[in-house]
């Protein structure tokens, strides 16, 4: 039976999913407390603010916390349908590490009541919804869980996870179509009518463990597509071979469609999920453990690469443009372009500058090295007063595909439009061309240049 009555939501984990969904649930009328372990995350977001970047958010979190849609706390409290949107990091050996999950589960469990729906959102391997079921049937013994009795249980236990697009997060989480997993189909029903709230894309339900893996299977998918091109750059590159001259011939075939090479694979998505995949199957994965390797791989072949030409111009100042895996976002896990820029840092010092509007300090592994983080216009500045000794390393950018070294105008331009594609960076072509007039600019394509699908940070590097 249909009620108008919205219901009452608990976010568990206000990160770069948590946050936006806390916020688009609110905006559909729902009531919506969200949970952070930290109190500064608590503090901010209760002001109307957000700690986080992503496009209009901000608008989005100052209305609903000023029409009393959304408030924060670092304590769970009663709710009708609480959402677990927390980390799910791998360890060393690539093993995943559910801990956050089953600590919000810990956390939900002395406050549920017979009606309560549990939805876990976070990225996990299979089988991690029921782990969440059995954590809570052990708690709250009082409480009938679904899979685990025979009559009506009390709670309705779900995966749903999302499928967004860092600097699309607000869109996507209302048009993209979502994969709704219960352990029953009555959890499933439930869960659905909850989404059904905010979400314009299709709900198709399932069981919790098909849409577990479907969401690493989506990502596992891409990151095998994203090696093949980076594969192919790295054996263009040894044939002397333009990478974007076959890609684009190739993609005229009908049933072709390589993606675009870049310096790896960023972000907590791509770079992760397969693992769980090949954690789980060790001995049937051997394609998509494969595909992990190279494009790790495709980040030092790039180190390799760019320390040629910082070696064969000593003395040189070097620029890191960028820190995050994508253009417009403040999301550095994963990234190629912080990996790219800490390595250089430890080897090079202080001729490292890193620019990145997002940070207001380097990151932790950037200490001793003497790395400095500058602004875009110091930067530039420094490219035209240096002795024409300026070596730019420029991540995030959709350079030009050119592999030309006698094409300085198509790189000076490939660099204007990374520098206003990101916000922050507000130097203009005057100033580029001024910096190109003042030093013996060149253009090297190494064969790891443009931005792959997912997102992953260009990197283009151009020195004297």
């Amino acid at each position: 039976m249909k009620s108008d009555t919205k219901p009452d939501v608990c976010v568990v984990g206000l990160g770069y999913i948590g946050l936006p969904t806390a916020a688009i649930v609110a905006r559909a009328g729902c009531r919506v407390k969200g949970v952070d372990v930290a109190p500064k995350v608590v503090e901010t977001v209760n002001q109307g603010a957000i700690h986080i970047e992503e496009v209009d958010l901000d608008g989005l979190v100052q209305g609903v916390v000023a029409r009393g849609l959304l408030r924060a706390a670092t304590e769970v409290a009663p709710a009708d349908i609480f959402i677990i949107a927390v980390p799910t990091p791998f360890d060393a050996n690539h093993a995943p590490d559910i801990s956050h999950v089953l600590a919000a589960g810990e956390a939900i469990a002395g406050v549920l009541k017979p009606g309560d729906t549990v939805i876990l959102e976070s990225t996990s391997p299979v089988g991690t919804t029921e782990a969440l079921r059995d954590l809570i049937a052990r708690r709250r013994p009082d409480l009938k869980c679904p899979g685990l009795t025979s009559d009506i249980p009390d709670l309705s236990i779900a995966y749903c996870p999302e499928r967004v697009l860092p600097g699309r997060i607000l869109e996507e989480l209302t048009n993209n179509d979502r994969s709704i997993g219960g352990i029953t189909p009555r959890c499933a029903r439930k869960a659905l009518s909850f989404y059904k709230l905010f979400v314009r894309g299709t709900c198709v339900v399932t069981d919790s463990r098909s849409a577990e893996m479907t969401k690493l299977v989506e990502n596992a998918y891409r990151d095998v597509n994203i090696a093949f091109a980076n594969e192919l750059s790295i054996v263009a590159d040894t044939m002397g071979l333009d990478v974007w001259e076959v890609i684009r011939l190739a993609n005229r075939h009908p049933r072709v469609n390589i993606l675009t090479p870049g310096p790896g694979v960023g972000g907590h998505c791509i770079a992760v999920d397969p693992w769980f995949i090949v954690h789980g199957a060790p001995e049937q994965t051997p394609l998509i453990r494969t595909a992990r390797g190279v494009n790790d791989g495709k980040i030092h072949h790039v180190i390799a690469r760019a320390e040629e030409l910082i070696e064969a111009n000593p003395g040189a100042q070097i620029a890191c443009l960028g820190l995050a895996f994508k253009a417009n976002i403040d999301d550095f896990r994963e990234s190629p372009a912080r990996l790219v820029a800490v390595t250089l840092a430890r080897k090079y010092g202080s001729r490292i500058k890193v620019v990145e509007p997002y940070a207001s300090e380097l990151p932790k592994e950037f200490a001793g090295t003497e790395a400095e983080l500058i602004d875009i216009d110091t930067a530039l500045e420094q490219v035209a007063a240096m002795t024409q000794s300026v070596i730019h390393i420029c991540c995030n950018a959709d350079a030009p595909p050119n592999s030309n070294q006698d094409a300085i105008e198509e790189a000076v331009a490939g660099l204007g439009k990374m520098i206003d594609a990101r916000k922050g960076f507000v130097a203009t072509q005057r100033k580029i061309a001024h910096a190109q007039r003042n030093s013996n600019l060149q253009a090297v394509d190494f064969g790891c240049l443009g931005k792959d699908p997912m997102g992953s940070a260009d990197l283009r590097v151009v020195g004297s």
